[in-house]
């Protein structure tokens, strides 16, 4: 295929990938998708093989194809639409619930058009289903398999009911299925226009051809990378019942234009809730591969060809049922992506003082590879019998060669927004205290690292919290001289709270957090100037 034609087609197909997202953004019942767009929307083709993306929720996208490959080896029809969410099954977290829909051109199946968004309440044993303390999937709410949610272009009432009957939020539920539905509806019409002007055999042709164009620059990339073994070790801050430090393990072996990423001697898998489905951990090395990537470079699934990833079943990285698995998705996913990032870093010399940008760090990766920045997604969840708020916070990020971390952003593995105070006070009973900077959190250095945020939150009546953190003991630390950054801090009126915790709150209570500030870089400048 000449590269023009492969670069209209290319863009056409991300667009849809987009327009469906946008789609859902919009139609969506529920703030935490409409508000903090917290979904992702994807094409794959009949392999499923990720084609092309929309720009959303990385620990989302990485970890979708397993759920399209499962669906795949389960006769589809285009016509229908498959739901689930099980850990399990390609799925990654039980709120996080996906939509597959086969997709037809000329009458045969072409390829699908999935959609993963994260339901602020799908049952279990707390208000929205991100319980710290569970300890069986079966505490963290509802599991759906593979099964058909539209038959035939027909809704299966009884499915939709089942599904929305195990919520505290059955409404919300029922409309954002509806939206995810109609997003991938909107997938088949632009897909079918798409062929109508440029043919089905080119079309088809093009979802290879992007495959094997971004497989070639990935590669390229790798190759610029000293071979090598480049070893890390990291730890989680307990599990929700235990507080013990988790340790995680990590050994990136470049070779050639290849990637391997071993987990080998990783913690066993734990009581609590920090453990990773498999696909979780490749979707956190999928991101890292990623973040060393020119802009320019197709995300999909030949993007990621040259990355292996090993692991041990059973382990923290590879949970297998009936493990707890909530907070493994939203911190354990973080921890993965920061590791590999870490013994990225010892490859390419940026933790060095004397590493200075398109000189001893290679061009692709020389702005990419900042100190390490908060590391938590900072999950708040705030409910009660028929509401539930869910949040996940900014922080800072680490500080780079290139210049200061930035302050208040989310880390790479959600990519949310907040939900805007006016949104938060208008459908929940809550009022927002205090939200604002934290100044001075961020790790001196010559670059000093972002600072993080403080929320604080008073509750207008009995509710239940859940605080899933990380980074509360740890600092995130500096690289090249630079100071690490402030740990953050969780409580109760004032009250310490561990790093992940549940507790009941009385109508009055205020639930602050302040999150962690990013590593600086370089040696931070004297007293004297």
């Amino acid at each position: 295929m000449d590269p023009v034609t492969l670069a209209v087609l290319s863009s056409a197909v991300g667009g849809i990938a987009e327009e469906m997202g946008t789609l859902l953004v919009r139609s969506a019942y529920s703030s935490n998708i409409k508000e903090r767009r917290d979904c992702s929307a994807a094409l794959f083709d009949t392999e499923a093989r990720m084609v092309a993306q929309a720009a959303h929720v990385p620990v989302h996208l990485g970890a979708m194809y397993e759920s399209v490959r499962v669906v795949a080896e389960r006769d589809p029809v285009p016509g229908d639409v498959w739901v689930l969410n099980d850990p399990f099954s390609g799925g990654n977290h039980l709120p996080d619930v996906t939509l597959i829909s086969p997709l037809a051109l000329d009458g045969e199946l072409a390829g699908y058009a999935a959609t993963r968004a994260h339901h602020s309440d799908m049952g279990g044993m707390r208000p929205g289903s991100m319980p710290a303390d569970s300890t069986e999937i079966f505490a963290e709410g509802l599991i759906i398999p593979p099964i058909r949610l539209i038959r035939g272009g027909e809704w299966q009432a009884d499915v939709l009911d089942l599904i929305c009957a195990n919520s505290r939020t059955p409404e919300l539920r029922r409309g954002d299925l509806r939206a995810q539905a109609a997003a991938g509806g909107l997938a088949a019409a632009r897909l079918t226009e798409l062929a109508r002007r440029h043919g089905t055999p080119v079309v088809l042709e093009s979802f290879a051809e992007v495959l094997r164009y971004g497989e070639r620059r990935s590669r390229a990339a790798i190759a610029e990378l000293p071979d090598g073994v480049y070893r890390v070790s990291s730890e989680l801050e307990g599990d929700g019942v235990d507080d013990r430090d988790i340790e995680l393990r990590v050994a990136v072996t470049i070779a050639g234009d290849s990637m391997t990423v071993d987990f080998t001697g990783t913690s066993p898998a734990v009581r609590g809730n920090v453990n990773c489905p498999r696909a979780v951990t490749r979707s956190a090395c999928c991101f890292a591969l990623r973040v060393l990537l020119p802009e320019d470079v197709p995300t999909g699934d030949g993007t990621y060809a040259p990355l292996s990833v090993v692991t041990e079943p059973g382990s923290l990285v590879d949970a297998r049922r009936p493990s707890a698995v909530v907070a493994g998705n939203v911190e354990t996913s973080q921890r993965i992506a920061d590791t590999v990032l870490a013994a990225l870093r010892l490859a390419v010399g940026a933790g060095s003082a004397a590493a200075e940008p398109a000189t001893a760090v290679p061009p692709a990766v020389a702005p990419l590879l900042p100190a390490p920045g908060q590391g938590t997604m900072n999950n708040l969840v705030i409910g009660g019998a028929t509401w539930t708020y869910y949040e996940t916070l900014g922080g800072g990020q680490g500080a780079s060669a290139r210049g200061p971390g930035p302050s208040g952003v989310h880390v790479g593995m959600t990519n949310t927004l907040n939900t805007p105070i006016e949104a938060l006070e208008l459908e929940y009973p809550m009022r927002v205290e205090r939200y604002e900077l934290a100044d001075g959190t961020g790790g001196r250095g010559r670059h000093p690292g972002g600072s993080g945020l403080v929320r604080s939150l008073r509750v207008l009546e009995p509710a239940t919290l859940s605080v899933l953190t990380d980074r509360r003991r740890h600092p995130p630390g500096g690289i090249a001289g630079g100071e690490p950054g402030l740990v953050g801090h969780n409580d109760v009126d004032g009250v310490p709270l561990p790093p992940k915790a549940s507790r009941q709150l009385p109508a009055g209570a205020v639930v602050t957090l302040r999150t962690p500030g990013g590593g600086g870089w370089g040696p931070p400048p004297s007293p004297d100037g």
